[in-house]
C-alpha cells in the first residue's frame, strides 16, 4: 500500500500566526489560524480535515460492505462532526458523530443499520480515532 502524506506550514505565534495545510498530491490546500480553529474565523483547521477524512473513509467502507452483502448503494452522503473540548487542561477530540444517509435499493432498515455499524467499527479512520467516542446516525433515503 502506498504511504500518504500531508503537510503544514505555520508562521508566527499560536494566536497571531497563520498557516497552510496541504494534502500530499495537492488535492486539498487550505489556510488555517487560531481563529479558524478555536473561534469562527475564515479558513480550515485540523479537526475539519479529520472530519472530512472520517466521512470519506466511512462512506467507502459502507459502500463495500453493502455491495458485499448484495445491496450495492446508489449513493452515500456522510457528514462528520468533530467535538473538540478541553480535557485535563488539553484540547482533545472527545467525540465524532457520523451522520449518513444512503440510497440502497432492496435493503431493510435493520440490515442497513447492521452494515453501518460494521463500517463505523472497521473503517481505518474509525480505528485510528478509537480513543474518541464515535457516534453513528445512519438513515436510508
Amino acid at each position: 500500500m502506498p504511504v500518504r502524506t500531508g503537510s503544514a506550514h505555520w508562521q508566527g505565534t499560536l494566536t497571531d500566526g497563520s498557516g497552510t495545510v496541504r494534502t500530499g498530491r495537492g488535492g486539498l490546500t487550505g489556510n488555517y489560524s487560531y481563529k479558524s480553529r478555536f473561534e469562527e474565523g475564515e479558513g480550515t483547521n485540523p479537526e475539519e480535515l479529520v472530519a472530512a477524512a472520517h466521512a470519506g473513509c466511512f462512506s467507502m467502507a459502507l459502500a463495500k460492505l453493502l455491495a458485499d452483502a448484495g445491496h450495492p448503494p446508489q449513493s452515500i452522503d456522510t457528514t462528520a462532526e468533530v467535538k473538540l473540548e478541553r480535557v485535563d487542561g488539553q484540547m482533545t477530540i472527545t467525540q465524532i458523530t457520523l451522520h449518513t444517509t444512503a440510497s440502497v435499493p432492496g435493503i431493510d432498515a435493520e440490515e442497513f443499520a447492521k452494515q453501518a455499524e460494521v463500517a463505523k467499527a472497521t473503517c481505518p479512520i474509525s480505528r485510528l480515532v478509537a480513543a474518541a467516542e464515535v457516534v453513528l446516525d445512519a438513515r436510508l433515503a
